[in-house]
C-alpha cells in the first residue's frame, strides 16, 4: 500500500512537470497511459525506499503502540529476533530491486524517452481561431474572420487560404465569403466547402524575362480537401536512443566505458604526437651556418640564434609564432572533445553505481524505519509519515547533491553516489541500538522530566 501511495505522489509530480508538453496535442488516452507506465518504472528507485521506510515505521509503530513489542521482550525475544523475518524479506526485495534496475528500468527508459520525444515533436491539436493565421497544417496557411461551431460542421466566414504545397511563396490564394469545415472520422483530412469566392494563381515558369502568367477564377461553390496526416503521432525508431547511458544495463555500461576510455587514450596520443612533430627546425635559417659534424652536437638553439641577422631572426620568430597559434587552436579543439569524453565517462560511472545504491537504499531505509517505529510507538499515517518525509528528504537531497557533484567532477563518482549511504547507515545502526536499549529519545515526557529534575537540583543548590 505504501509503495503505491509513494509511487502515485511521485507520479503526480511528473505529470505537473510535463503537463504543458502533453496538453493541447490531441493525444489518445492510451498514449498518455503508456507514457505514465514507463515513467512509473523510472520512479521506482525513489518510491521503493520511501515505501519500505514508511511501512516499517507504521508496522513497528503499531506493535509498539499496542504493547506487542513489550510482550515479545517479556517472552525473552529481542527486537533483532523480531526484525529477523523482515530483514530476510527486505533483503529479497533489495536483490529484486537490483535486477529491476539492471534489466527493467533501461528498457522502460528507452521506451519512455522515445515516446516523450515523439510527444514533444507532436503538433498541437487542429484548432483554427478567428483572426489568427493558422500555419500548423503542412503547406497551408488559413485565416478566418469568424468561426461558428455547429453540429453539421463549423461555419467559417471571410476565409483566406494560402496554398504553399509547391513551396513557391504566396502564389496561390483562395478567398471566400463563407464555408463549412468538417473533419473526417479518422482525422486523416478535413474538407472545407467554400461559397462565393475567388481563386488567385500566379504561375512560375522559370522564364528569364520574369513575366509570369496570372489566373483568376470565381466560384459559387468549391470544396477543398486538406491532408492532416501531420497531426498523427509518429513514432521514432527506438534504436536512435539506445546509446544513451540511461538505457544501458551493467554489461553494456562496462562495454561502453571501455570503448570511451580507448577512444580517449587514442585521441590523447594522436594529439601528443601531433604537437611533438609540429616543432620543426628550419634548415635554411638555423642550420645553414653550421655543418653536421661531431663538434656541433652540443650546440643549443640560443647559440644558433646568435649567428643570425635581424631578417633571419624575424623569420624564425614568425615561424615559431605561427606554430604556437596552430597548436593553441588544436589544443582548444581537442579540449572540447576530451571534455565530451569525460562527461560521458562520468555519466556512465554514475549510472553504474546508481543500480547498486538503489537496492542497498531499501535495506538501509528498513534499518532506519523499524527501530524508529519501535522507539516512537505510534502507528497509522500520522507521526510515521512525518518522520518518513524527513528522512526521505535527507536521503533524496544527499543523493541528488552527490550525483550532481560527481557528474561535475567535483568529487569522485563513488564518493558522490554513496554519500547518502555513508550518512544514513550510521543512523540506522544508532536507531537500532537505541531501540534495543529501550531508549526514550522521542518521548517528550522524558525530556520534560529531565529538565524538571535539573531545575529542582538547581533550586536546592
Amino acid at each position: 500500500m505504501t509503495f503505491f501511495i509513494a509511487l502515485f505522489v511521485l507520479l503526480m509530480q511528473f505529470i505537473w512537470l510535463y503537463m504543458d508538453e502533453m496538453l493541447g496535442k490531441g493525444l489518445e488516452w492510451y498514449v498518455i497511459a503508456e507514457l505514465l507506465i514507463f515513467a512509473s518504472a523510472n520512479l521506482v528507485p525513489l518510491a521503493l525506499p520511501l515505501a519500505i521506510l514508511l511501512a516499517s515505521l507504521m508496522s513497528f509503530g503499531n506493535m509498539g503502540e499496542h504493547f506487542e513489542l513489550v510482550s515479545f521482550k517479556a517472552a525473552g525475544i529481542s527486537l533483532q529476533k523480531v526484525m529477523q523475518p523482515l530483514i530476510i524479506l527486505v533483503s529479497i526485495i533489495s536483490i529484486s530491486a537490483f535486477f529491476f534496475a539492471n534489466n527493467i528500468i533501461p528498457v522502460a527508459n528507452l521506451k519512455f524517452y522515445s515516446l516523450l520525444h515523439d510527444i514533444r515533436s507532436q503538433k498541437p491539436a487542429f484548432n483554427i481561431l478567428p483572426d489568427v493565421f493558422y500555419n500548423e497544417i503542412d503547406g497551408y496557411v488559413i485565416r478566418v474572420k469568424e468561426k461558428i461551431p455547429r453540429e453539421e460542421g463549423d461555419l467559417l466566414k471571410k476565409i483566406m487560404i494560402y496554398n504553399h504545397t509547391e513551396d513557391n511563396g504566396n502564389r496561390q490564394l483562395t478567398i471566400a465569403d463563407s464555408g463549412i469545415m468538417n473533419i473526417s472520422k479518422d482525422k486523416s483530412y478535413f474538407s472545407v466547402k467554400l461559397f462565393h469566392g475567388i481563386d488567385y494563381q500566379e504561375k512560375f515558369e522559370g522564364r528569364m524575362d520574369k513575366v509570369y502568367p496570372f489566373s483568376r477564377f470565381s466560384f459559387d461553390e468549391h470544396e477543398m480537401r486538406i491532408d492532416m496526416s501531420g497531426f498523427k503521432l509518429s513514432r521514432t525508431d527506438e534504436e536512435l536512443f539506445k546509446e544513451d547511458y540511461r538505457m544501458l544495463n551493467l554489461r553494456q555500461l562496462k562495454e561502453k566505458t571501455d570503448t570511451i576510455n580507448k577512444y580517449y587514450q587514442i585521441r590523447s596520443n594522436e594529439f601528443l604526437n601531433g604537437i611533438l612533430t609540429s616543432y620543426v627546425v628550419n634548415d635554411s635559417v638555423l642550420m645553414k651556418s653550421i655543418k653536421p659534424t661531431a663538434e656541433h652536437k652540443n650546440t643549443t638553439v640560443d647559440d644558433l640564434l646568435k649567428k643570425l641577422n635581424k631578417e633571419e631572426l624575424d623569420q624564425v620568430f614568425n615561424i615559431a609564432i605561427n606554430n604556437a597559434r596552430t597548436n593553441k587552436g588544436r589544443a582548444s579543439a581537442v579540449m572540447v572533445e576530451m571534455d565530451y569524453y569525460i562527461e560521458n565517462l562520468l555519466n556512465l560511472k554514475v549510472e553504474w553505481h546508481k543500480k547498486f545504491m538503489f537496492s542497498l537504499a531499501c535495506l538501509i531505509m528498513f534499518f532506519i524505519g523499524a527501530p524508529l517505529g519501535a522507539i516512537v510507538r505510534k502507528g497509522g499515517l500520522g507521526m510515521p509519515v512525518v518522520i518518513s518525509v524527513v528522512f526521505f528528504l535527507l536521503f533524496w537531497i544527499l543523493s541528488i547533491s552527490g550525483e550532481k557533484m560527481a557528474k561535475e567532477n567535483v568529487i569522485e563518482v563513488y564518493q558522490g553516489m554513496w554519500l547518502s549511504t555513508v550518512v544514513l547507515f550510521p543512523l540506522g545502526f544508532f536507531f537500532t541500538y537505541k531501540a534495543t536499549t529501550d531508549s526514550a529519545m522521542f518521548n517528550l515526557d522524558a525530556y520534560s522530566n529531565f529538565f524538571k529534575k535539573f531545575k529542582r537540583k538547581k533550586e536546592v543548590n
